[in-house]
């Protein structure tokens, strides 16, 4: 049957976890500001949960609209509103107002807008736009290092305000580049980097780099088959600079210095056995992991500020942790959750909820609220719920005719996923504490204005797909 170009059909599978992960953060707030007096008509809209009401409808209003626009006009403007939301982070350094150290928000009246939240969308659109260019191929480095200078520049601006937590999403878009055909390697390297930097944070540099030593004559030994000496002389030596580093770890940049240049002469010695690539690649990631890691150290030590110490140590090292009051969060946190059991105190019944224990409870720790009341059930069936939502979204976005479309769609699935993600985590310890809202649920009427915003476009484009 032939279908216009215009017709109509909206996916109900879209609209449904929207509106129950709406509705459920509206519930949650209405119980975290509930008292035995209750709300007043008076003074509803000057309340959290009152200024909350009026952005859910102004986002259902929004996300309502933009399913009468033609989806091919987002392609159309996708990069000038990429460069509207360039823009807009760039002006807030002039116009923006500071709240919490970070200069993020403008202030128009009683009200504030984090133009992040919409840097994302434009961003989204920017790399479906580019990505559907005919001369796009990510086998080359141009149209790589083009893609890569589209995310990281709203990506810095946003440090400079500074936000690492808005930051840090925009790492999400390495999801599209997947699917747009960059290489799986990048991200097996990535993956490596990322492990190497947390180790850095945990461990001395010294004890990372030679545990890296030890894997890599392993390997060396099992590729290369150097004479059986070598490889045991190698490994005294490592065991026996392990040592001295105890006792004198003043000298432990000289020792990490040695051991990859001994590594080194031993790779040299079997550098003309038959698997010169695994040789290689070897080399190559001890050279690189012992960078990351000492990077990682001497960075946490020397560059940044004693509260981003307390928030990492807080993740990784809770018994280094002297300024109790740095765990607060995490702990309290820990314990609303856990309060809940299994099937959670009731609606409007948890006490740690109503004591506002838990600080940032509406925003970054509002899946406390669910934990303590609903408990292990209520967010199952909220996980449960984003995990369908990002599911129904992949779906969506394969079957696109439009390669802008199905982009756009793993965009936006990206960014959903490490919202969840880094949310969640936060609250159970599994992540450091960045500031990162959970999507609908939390309060902050930009972060619900640009989701609605981020997942009606996607909408609007799938139900005008034929």
């Amino acid at each position: 049957m032939n279908r216009s170009a215009n017709s109509f059909k909206p996916n109900i599978s879209l609209y449904g976890p929207y509106l129950a992960l709406v509705l459920s953060g509206w519930l949650m707030l209405f119980s975290i500001g509930y008292n035995e007096v209750g709300y007043s008509l008076n003074t509803f809209f000057s309340t959290a949960l009152g200024k909350q009401t009026i952005w859910i409808g102004i986002s259902l209003f929004a996300f309502i609209a933009l399913q009468f626009v033609d989806w091919k006009f987002w392609q159309t403007i996708a990069i000038p509103i990429y460069g509207i939301s360039l823009a807009l982070l760039v002006g807030v350094f002039i116009f923006g107002t500071n709240i919490n150290g970070a200069t993020s928000w403008y202030r128009i009246g009683s009200v504030t807008i984090q133009p992040s939240e919409f840097a994302k969308i434009g961003t989204a659109l920017a790399v479906a736009s580019y990505l559907n260019n005919y001369s796009t191929d990510l086998r080359k480095w141009q149209s790589i290092s083009t893609l890569a200078l589209i995310i990281l520049v709203p990506m810095l601006l946003i440090l400079l305000q500074p936000d690492a937590g808005s930051a840090i999403i925009f790492t999400s878009f390495l999801l599209v580049m997947y699917r747009a055909g960059f290489s799986p390697q990048f991200y097996i390297i990535s993956f490596f980097g990322m492990t190497m930097l947390i180790l850095g944070l945990m461990y001395p540099a010294t004890n990372v780099t030679l545990a890296l030593s030890l894997i890599g004559v392993g390997l060396l030994i099992y590729y290369t088959q150097p004479k059986f000496y070598l490889a045991v002389l190698y490994i005294v030596f490592i065991i026996a600079s392990y040592e001295v580093f105890k006792l004198y770890p003043q000298y432990h940049l000289y020792q990490l210095l040695t051991s990859i240049g001994v590594l080194s002469f031993l790779a040299g010695i079997v550098w003309n056995k038959k698997k010169k690539r695994e040789v290689s690649l070897v080399l190559m990631a001890i050279f690189l992991g012992s960078l990351v890691s000492g990077g990682a150290n001497w960075g946490f030590n020397h560059i940044l500020k004693s509260h981003q110490q307390q928030r990492i140590n807080v993740w990784l090292h809770p018994e280094l942790v002297q300024n109790k009051d740095a765990g607060y969060n995490l702990e309290k946190s820990k314990l609303a959750i856990g309060a809940g059991g299994f099937s959670g105190k009731g609606f409007l019944q948890g006490d740690m909820t109503k004591g506002n224990f838990v600080p940032e409870q509406t925003t970054d720790f509002i899946f406390c609220t669910v934990g303590e009341e609903q408990g292990f059930v209520g967010t199952v069936l909220i996980i449960g719920l984003f995990l369908y939502l990002l599911v129904q979204i992949v779906i969506v976005a394969e079957r696109q005719r439009s390669k802008f479309a199905m982009y756009y769609g793993y965009s936006v699935a990206g960014i959903l996923f490490l919202h969840l993600f880094i949310n969640i985590g936060m609250t159970m310890g599994l992540a450091p504490i960045i500031g990162v809202p959970l999507p609908f649920l939390s309060k902050g009427g930009s972060s619900l204005l640009g989701f609605s915003i981020l997942l009606g476009i996607l909408v609007n484009m799938d139900s005008r797909r034929y």
